[in-house]
């Protein structure tokens, strides 16, 4: 089954949204290796696109 996307109807303005890495780490419980790792590649501000594609999870196993 295939959707047709209207792109007036996403919003992207969410994405766009530039958050302080230290905000962004403490909303999504990132630990203190992400937050260093983000820094390091974006400085202390970055989109939230930019953020979520480049946060790195643990596996969770039981």
């Amino acid at each position: 089954m295939s959707y047709n996307i209207d792109p007036n109807v996403i919003d992207v303005t969410t994405l766009r949204h530039v958050w302080p890495i230290r905000d962004f780490c403490e909303q999504y419980n990132l630990d203190l290796e992400n937050e260093r790792r983000l820094r390091a590649l974006f400085g202390e501000y970055a989109t939230a696109m930019e953020l979520l594609i480049n946060i790195v999870r643990r596996p969770r196993f039981r």
